[in-house]
């Protein structure tokens, strides 16, 4: 489909040698001469250029926050878990690209996050924590292998239905903007997106239980049409004492069901007649059909032609060949397809994008699904995959959870191929789409929306200048 939004910053996209340079000179390590070359006005500049070099900028900001860990620093947090650990042990970990880092004018600066990547990817690392942590005990009750087995369970009696076990949820979540913030005065415009549930399929039932403002209250809030791709809760309130802190919060209901079709490659049809290259073509920079993943998925697919076939190949491939890690700011990825396959590791979003983008190359339909995964035992935000596949329509697939290596039952080990558990919220039936009503400045997620959207006069207030926090009540009981 021609002219989609891209839902990645413009600084990814322009054709401005300007933006483009600075970005490569990031890539590089030269963060400062970067911005020092964004910030020398030429006085020629259109509107789109100066929008892409400011954007080009906000992008070499947050990548400086991802990577802000100095050696000293990041010794010291992995001391805590491991108390011998040495800044050999340190250079040898990122020396073997275990423990995320890259340069910074001259400097070698850590993942923010780390040491969560090490403790995934070196053996050794976890093996030392481990030994060095006192014995936890293991949790008992729920857990998502029984849950998946009660659906299979619930789905083998229920006939021709695949919707089943429904878990009714009531979600409280909440966005605090910290004081002071630069720019803000008495007067000024907030404006607030916050998530809220689709009516789709196998989650109904979505009832908004009420809204909350502070300090003062603004016009109502207004819930986004049913079907909006990315579906809000929008606020606005002007701030009368801007050395205070502002909030907003949601309570809201709504029924999950599993869904379960029975999936028979032999039932398999070829796709409508009318179809007209729906959700098959590329979508750049994040959906691009690179020489790599051409060839990639020939390889995968060879000669099969039956198309849930290929999603099956598809997924087992990623299964086999990506890891999951922890994800930078998806803002500052210039394409999460293309991260994916080239690092051979990623978050649930960009290996979603990854099966996405390959399933579309080996022409099946495939599109982006997001919200909030809300099991008993965890919750947090999540992206997915559907891809269409005649008789059944869309199939939910969830790639990062991959095969569910412990269950053994064959159901539940291929359960993500096709099929979705109950404990999901479903926000976005699509990636980068315009918020309602329209946010203009560039968002703190270009392409994801779960924790929400905020602005002040027109500012873009990033994460560093707010914070949120989810509770997630269980009405149902699970049997």
């Amino acid at each position: 489909m021609q002219n989609e939004p891209t839902g990645a910053s413009l600084a990814f996209t322009t054709s401005d040698p300007i933006a483009q340079q600075a970005l490569a000179l990031m890539g590089a390590g030269a963060f400062q001469q970067a911005q020092s070359l964004l910030a020398a006005d030429d006085g020629h500049a259109d509107e789109s250029v100066r929008r892409a070099r400011a954007e080009a900028a906000e992008i070499i900001r947050r990548v400086r926050r991802d990577y802000s860990l100095d050696s000293a620093e990041l010794l010291a947090r992995i001391r805590q878990e491991i108390p011998d650990a040495s800044p050999e042990d340190l250079e040898r970990w990122r020396a073997a690209g275990e423990a995320q880092a890259r340069g910074v004018d001259g400097q070698t600066k850590f993942f923010r996050r780390e040491p969560v990547n090490l403790f995934r990817f070196r053996a050794e690392a976890t093996r030392r924590r481990d030994a060095s942590a006192p014995a936890k005990a293991k949790p008992h009750g729920w857990t998502l292998i029984k849950h998946l087995s009660n659906v299979v369970a619930a789905a083998e009696g229920a006939g021709e239905s695949a919707e089943v076990l429904p878990i009714h949820h009531r979600m409280t979540y909440s966005v605090t903007i910290a004081p002071n913030r630069p720019g803000a005065r008495a007067g000024s415009l907030v404006r607030c997106w916050l998530p809220f549930p689709q009516v789709y399929r196998q989650q109904r039932d979505v009832t908004l239980v009420r809204t909350e403002q502070s300090p003062e209250q603004g016009p109502t809030p207004r819930v986004a049409p049913e079907g909006t791709p990315q579906r809000s809760v929008y606020f606005e309130q002007r701030i009368v004492d801007p050395a205070g802190p502002i909030a907003f919060g949601e309570v809201f209901e709504f029924a999950s069901h599993a869904y379960y079709p029975k999936l028979d490659d032999a039932l398999v049809e070829p796709l409508p007649a009318d179809w007209n290259g729906q959700c098959l073509g590329e979508r750049p920079p994040h959906i691009r059909f690179s020489t790599e993943i051409r060839q990639r998925v020939a390889e995968i697919v060879g000669t099969e032609t039956n198309s849930l076939a290929k999603v099956r190949a598809i997924f087992r491939w990623i299964n086999d060949n990506v890891r999951y890690h922890a994800e930078e700011e998806y803002s500052v990825i210039p394409s999460f397809s293309a991260a994916c396959l080239s690092r051979g590791k990623g978050d649930c979003g960009v290996q979603a994008m990854l099966f996405i983008t390959m399933c579309r190359a080996a022409g099946v339909p495939a599109r982006w699904q997001s919200g909030w995964e809300s099991k008993r035992d965890r919750w947090n935000m999540h992206d997915w995959a559907e891809v269409y596949v005649p008789p059944w329509g869309w199939l939910p697939c969830d790639v990062s959870y991959g095969i569910v290596r412990d269950a053994t039952d064959p159901r539940v080990r291929d359960f993500y191929i096709g099929h979705q558990d109950s404990y999901r919220l479903i926000v976005n039936l699509d990636y980068g789409r315009e918020l309602v009503p329209p946010k203009t400045s560039l968002r703190s997620e270009p392409a994801d929306f779960q924790v929400g959207e905020i602005e002040i006069d027109g500012r873009n207030l990033f994460y560093d200048e707010w914070s949120h926090e989810m509770k997630i009540e269980w009405l149902t009981d699970e049997p």
